[in-house]
């Protein structure tokens, strides 16, 4: 009979939650979730609880919202509790040793990864960026750096053509689920082999900031179309025409050559807007305009044209 473990679940976001789910649906205990604290969202600035606090209050499980995981009181607060295990997923905070070592499991991250590469807060968007065809989830034993640990199992998947970075965000979390539950299962049999990371091979995927989706349209048009899926939902790939950003949703690159300096409208169909890249040209087929609208380009176009010669930038 598998031995039942006392889980001390740590994560913050919509990542986390599946996690969080596969482990309140197992024969494990979950003693207490640990999450950030609630903060101002939106316009209105109305305070909202992370993912994680709402799913875990519908499942009755007591929650702990330090503003410092790092603190004495913090540390005694999940030392009361006695967990065999952290489980950690998206957290957003950096554990101090006194945690890691408290635990005879000791605490057990999912990245969204195949570690060592993409370390850090945007493993998903960076992933699609630079063009990668597979990527995956890590389970691995936390200690000091970031995403440094010992790796414990991955689980990969295909980067689709069609994949933005909140559609892979929904496939990775459910991935991740699952591989922490046979990393559990694993554990408690004795059959996981903590393996270190090469960190030579170790690459970092930063937090992204706005300023990351402006459209330089001196890269391919594959790259665009990288880029354009890669930081969709947030920030957002966009261009200005004449100071006003057009915000580009969705996109595809086309493989056909042209004499136009980049980010030049070359003539197409009627109700169609290319654009040219360094390479190749971009089909436009959603955009959203600087009233905040999301239209097709059709229905932007007859309110807003951009005849051929237009300039973006």
């Amino acid at each position: 009979m598998e031995q039942l473990i006392n889980i001390v679940f740590m994560g913050t976001p919509d990542f986390a939650v599946p996690t969080l789910e596969a482990l309140h649906d197992s024969s494990d205990h979950i003693g207490m979730v640990v999450t950030q604290p609630d903060r101002p969202k939106g316009r209105g600035r109305k305070t909202v609880a992370p993912p994680v606090k709402q799913a875990a209050s519908n499942f009755n499980y007591p929650v702990f919202q330090p503003d410092s995981i790092k603190t004495e009181s913090a540390v005694k607060a999940v030392k009361n509790v006695s967990p065999d295990i952290l489980v950690v997923v998206a957290f957003g905070q950096i554990l101090p040793p006194p945690l890691l070592s408290l635990p005879r499991y000791g605490a057990v991250n999912v990245h969204a990864s195949l570690l060592p590469r993409y370390r850090g807060p945007a493993p998903i968007q960076w992933a699609i960026i630079n063009g990668e065809s597979r990527t995956g989830v890590t389970t691995m034993l936390m200690d000091r750096g970031m995403d440094t640990g010992d790796i414990l199992l991955t689980a990969e998947t295909d980067i689709r053509t069609a994949d933005t970075a909140a559609t892979l965000h929904g496939r990775l979390a459910r991935l991740g689920a699952d591989l922490l539950l046979k990393t559990l299962h694993d554990m408690k049999a004795g059959t996981v082999h903590p393996t270190p990371q090469d960190h030579s091979l170790a690459s970092y995927a930063p937090m992204l900031k706005k300023a990351d989706g402006r459209i330089d349209w001196q890269k391919s048009a594959v790259e665009l179309d990288a880029l354009v899926r890669g930081v969709t939902p947030w920030p957002g790939a966009f261009t200005f025409h004449r100071k006003k950003r057009l915000n580009i949703l969705r996109a595809a690159p086309v493989r056909e050559t042209h004499q136009a300096v980049p980010g030049t409208v070359i003539k197409g169909f009627p109700g169609e807007l290319c654009i040219a890249a360094g390479n190749g040209v971009m089909r436009i087929h959603e955009i959203q305009s600087a009233s905040g609208r999301k239209m097709d380009i059709q229905d932007f176009l007859r309110g807003n044209p951009l005849p051929p010669g237009t300039v973006l930038g």
